[in-house]
């Protein structure tokens, strides 16, 4: 007998998909490990480009952040909408990227040291074939909190036109407590650039 195949719009929809993500990775791939990026966005982007590769919202013109949810690496469901009410810190990054590595433990620290301020760290691993090496290197950084597993990197493509939205390896985006994006670094970071990218969220009101 023959393998059954899909309703001919249905292969369709799956091609359009399979291209499309493929066409995400490729973009991340140009900028992975890179130092910085290009601003990304459209003609009605509103955020401020700043210096040091860190770019900011005005509080009125920032963005809902797509529904990002999935298994993290260890197999736990996870959604962070459910942090809604926090300031969230959306990490991108795979354990074969060296900027990755160099700035692991200035996350893990700030992480840690905000968490009691109303701060929570969320990781997002791309292109890491399995989780094995991301969770070595979660453990080697003592990476205390959890990450999305993206190994295609499908959460990538949610990113609504406009927006901050993530275009290098590693990359930092910033919620507020409204779940909006409200800043985004392409480029990997210092303690001192982090927090002062959580400063006047953790300020605000």
């Amino acid at each position: 007998m023959s393998a059954c195949r899909a309703p001919r719009g249905l292969a369709t929809r799956r091609r359009a998909t399979v291209l499309a993500i493929g066409a995400a990775v490729a973009a991340l791939s140009l900028t992975a490990c890179s130092g910085g990026g290009a601003s990304g966005g459209s003609a009605d982007t509103k955020f401020v480009q700043g210096k040091g590769g860190v770019d900011t919202v005005p509080e009125g013109g920032r963005k809902d952040v797509p529904q990002l949810s999935g298994k993290t690496l260890e197999g736990k469901p996870l959604d962070v909408a459910d942090y809604k009410g926090k300031i969230v810190v959306l990490n991108v990054w795979g354990s074969w990227c060296a900027p990755c590595r160099a700035e692991a433990p200035n996350l893990a620290k700030v992480a840690k040291d905000t968490k009691a301020k109303g701060v929570q760290f969320i990781g997002i691993n791309t292109r890491d074939d399995n989780p094995a090496p991301a969770l070595k290197f979660e453990k080697e950084y003592n990476v205390g909190y959890p990450s999305l597993y993206d190994p295609i990197g499908k959460l990538m493509l949610r990113f609504p036109k406009g927006s901050l939205n993530p275009q290098a390896i590693p990359s930092t985006i910033v919620l507020d407590r409204e779940g909006r994006i409200a800043a985004r670094a392409l480029t990997p970071l210092s303690e001192e650039r982090l927090r002062a990218m959580l400063e006047p969220l953790i300020a605000e009101k």
